[in-house]
């Protein structure tokens, strides 16, 4: 989410930032012409603020933003592997896809880009978010209908540096995961799918080792990737059974599960806890209170009841946020020893 703790992106701020998309007004036809889909969204779609969370760092190989104002995902569909252009233009979302996935991510762009999201059901409480939700009337909530996806980047995430996690994920997803079908997949920069749940299981000890990635967080992904299709089918359940669900599996608790269907069901109420520097930044912003803990942040969020989230993101939008104090976490890098 988006705060003034660092110069570079954090997880913080990528939770609540955005990603910038230039406007670059239609996108050039690919040499490859894939499948497409026009869809008119009934208001303001900002696809920076609704597809930023979805990226792993600037260095993410299944996200890219390029200059014709287009944002290309890489994504491993239930009907396979699929790449995704999606550019606005004129009131209207294009939507380009190729692979096997292809229908299936056509037929997700409306819910991707906020479709299923309801922003009217929010009711500011407080002027900082009010402010935050007038200056971005372009955010919407993506739904993008993979758990998994969302899932094992947020595993990596756990209790490490924001830097040390997007490597891993870079890392891993180049080595064991196949390039993206369609013109994303080919050149010096190509895209990547990340691994399907059966090349997770295989990967070898060392591997591991070499991506920086410790023995808890590798060892929660394989349970993970072991009961995958479960795990899929929280999609077809409400955002808290979905984090219920998930919270089964050793080694996934209520912060990763949060981050998960945020993304995944688009969950308007799944607020993070046990964050590092969340409960300070809402703090802060909604009491002047820098040191609030996980408690006084889901009581200065109540009145946000349903939309908890939402609130958060907004608040993070905000800039609203205290200037960093203590030293930034150490790096690690386990695949040195």
């Amino acid at each position: 989410m988006a705060g003034r703790f660092a110069s570079e992106p954090t997880r913080t701020t990528v939770r609540g930032g955005q990603v910038v998309v230039p406007a670059g007004g239609v996108p050039k036809q690919a040499v490859a012409a894939g499948r497409v889909r026009v869809w008119k969204p009934d208001g303001v779609v900002d696809l920076g603020l609704v597809l930023g969370p979805l990226r792993r760092g600037p260095g993410d190989p299944t996200f890219r933003a390029t200059r014709d104002g287009s944002v290309w995902r890489a994504s491993l569909t239930p009907a396979g592997p699929g790449t995704l252009r999606v550019a606005g233009y004129g009131g209207e979302v294009r939507g380009e896809a190729w692979g096997p996935g292809a229908e299936w991510l056509l037929e997700q762009l409306p819910e991707m880009l906020g479709a299923a999201d309801d922003p009217s059901a929010f009711v500011p409480r407080h002027r900082v978010v009010a402010v935050a939700r007038h200056r971005r009337p372009g955010l919407r909530l993506t739904r993008t209908g993979l758990v998994l996806e969302s899932l094992i980047p947020s595993v990596l995430e756990q209790k490490v540096t924001t830097d040390e996690a997007y490597r891993a994920w870079r890392l891993l997803v180049r080595r064991f995961g196949e390039r993206a079908p369609g013109p994303a997949g080919v050149g010096e920069r190509p895209m990547w799918v990340m691994p399907a749940p059966r090349t997770w299981a295989l990967i070898p000890s060392w591997e591991w080792h070499k991506a920086g990635v410790d023995d808890k967080r590798a060892s929660t992904i394989l349970r993970a990737v072991r009961v995958a299709a479960r795990l899929e089918q929280a999609m077809g359940m409400a955002a808290e059974a979905a984090q219920a669900r998930l919270e089964v599996v050793p080694g996934i608790g209520p912060w990763t599960s949060a981050e998960t269907v945020q993304r995944s069901h688009g969950a308007a109420d799944a607020v993070t806890v046990g964050d590092l520097h969340l409960p300070g930044i809402v703090g802060f912003a909604l009491a002047g209170d820098r040191h609030a803990d996980d408690e006084v942040m889901l009581r200065l969020l109540e009145p946000y009841a349903g939309q908890r989230h939402r609130a958060a993101r907004l608040i993070l939008l905000s800039g609203h946020t205290p200037a960093r104090r203590a030293p930034r976490m150490p790096k690690g890098d386990i695949g040195r020893l």
